[in-house]
This record gives C-alpha cells, sequence and structure tokens, in this order.
C-alpha cells in the first residue's frame, strides 16, 4: 500500500510539473477562442480593407480604361455588393425567447430549440428580403454577397469568419412596401410567427428613410466554383 500510495505521488509531480491538476484556468474554453478568432477576423478584414481602397485607388489611376469602361465597372462593383449603397430600408430584429418563457395558452410546453433562433430562420429572413428586390442586405455590420454564407453554430451566427449572438437585425435597402409584402408571404416567416405568438420569440420589422449600408470589404475569391465569365 505505501509503495503504491508513493507511485501515485510520483506520478502526480511528474504531471503536474508545479502546477495544479485540479484547476482548468490554463485551458482557454472553446467560447473564449471562438470569441478570440473571431475578433482577429475583424481586424482582418479592416486590414484588408484598407489596402483594397489602396489597389483600387491606384489600379483606377493606372489603367487607361475609358470613362464607359469605369461606368460599367462602377455599375458591376454596385451589384456586387463591394460598394456603398444608401437608400429607403427596411430592418428586421430577431432574438430568442426570454429566459422564463411560458407556453401562451393552447400550445404545448416549449422545448430548448424553440426559444432560439436558428439558422433557417435567419435564411428565411435574408431570402424573403431578396425575393421583395432588396438591392442590398446587410446582416449585423456585414455586407452580404454572392458568396456569403448565414451560418449557425448552437445559438451563434458565424458571418463569413466572424462570431454574433442574438438579437440579430438583417437590413435591407429596397422599396419598403415591396419588402414588408415578401416578408409577410414567406411561408417559413409564417411558420416562425407562429413561434413568436407561442414563446414570445423576438420579431420586429422597422422602415428606416435613409440608411447606407458599408460595401462588402473581404476576400472575393472562389475556393469550390469558377465564374462563368
Amino acid at each position: 500500500m505505501f509503495a503504491l500510495a508513493g507511485m501515485i505521488f510520483v506520478t502526480s509531480f511528474n504531471t503536474a510539473k508545479g502546477t495544479n491538476l485540479r484547476t482548468d484556468d490554463s485551458l482557454l474554453k472553446l467560447s473564449d477562442l471562438i470569441e478570440q478568432r473571431s475578433q482577429g477576423n475583424a481586424e482582418l478584414d479592416r486590414s484588408t480593407s484598407a489596402l483594397r481602397k489602396d489597389v483600387d485607388a491606384l489600379a483606377r489611376r493606372d489603367d487607361g480604361s475609358t470613362e464607359a469602361e469605369d461606368e460599367k465597372l462602377r455599375a458591376l462593383e454596385v451589384a456586387a455588393g463591394t460598394e456603398k449603397l444608401s437608400g429607403r430600408a427596411v430592418s428586421v430584429t430577431l432574438n430568442d425567447a426570454p429566459p422564463n418563457a411560458q407556453a401562451s395558452p393552447g400550445f404545448p410546453e416549449p422545448q430548448a430549440n424553440d426559444l432560439v433562433i436558428h439558422q433557417q430562420d435567419l435564411q428565411a429572413v435574408v431570402n424573403a428580403l431578396w425575393q421583395g428586390g432588396a438591392r442590398g442586405i446587410q446582416v449585423m455590420d456585414q455586407r452580404l454577397i454572392s458568396t456569403s454564407a448565414v451560418r449557425c453554430v448552437g445559438n451563434t451566427l458565424i458571418l463569413q469568419g466572424r462570431v454574433y449572438s442574438p438579437p440579430y437585425r438583417v437590413t435591407a435597402v429596397g422599396d419598403p412596401d415591396r419588402l414588408r409584402e415578401a416578408l409577410t408571404a414567406s411561408p417559413a416567416i409564417q411558420n416562425y410567427q407562429l413561434y413568436v405568438k407561442a414563446y414570445g420569440l423576438g420579431w420586429k420589422v422597422d422602415e428606416r428613410e435613409a440608411v447606407t449600408l458599408p460595401g462588402y470589404s473581404g476576400t472575393v475569391d472562389l475556393h469550390y466554383a469558377k465564374p462563368v465569365q
């Protein structure tokens, strides 16, 4: 018994190397790592944006293009979402249900998944706004482009390398009446509205007279597809 106890003490000493084995203070939690990477990606986005502006300025100065070609390029940049876009807009805010949410009369008691925003909810809003003729869409503080993917992991949104928590705001520049009609007509959003009524999920639509969406400033390289033209 003494020999066994001695072996355990020696093993513990060699493993610990002077640290406390019963604490996780030295371990970086996954949530902390995600937040750290998100902040790093945000900083890289800002750096990339600044460099892209310098490159674009040099290209415009030295490319020798005609005025018509420059005008065509500007139109393509607006369509691609890499330039700022201003105009009337509709803003949609989605939020998780309150922590103490209870089912409204006539509805079953909620499960955990009934009380949080899911990826399909955000996708439904974005798709409806495009369907309603949106000229540009911003989710949280990021402009969407053709390769943007709205994805959720757990109860957090991962968008273009950055992580966000609810409430989620989606802003679309376009005709407010058409945008509202598209939101109302969407079957997926109609289903979401049932959960708003039953369990108190957050849903708010605001019309805004003057909004400026930032241009997308991240990478535009394609990894899994090739441009047709």
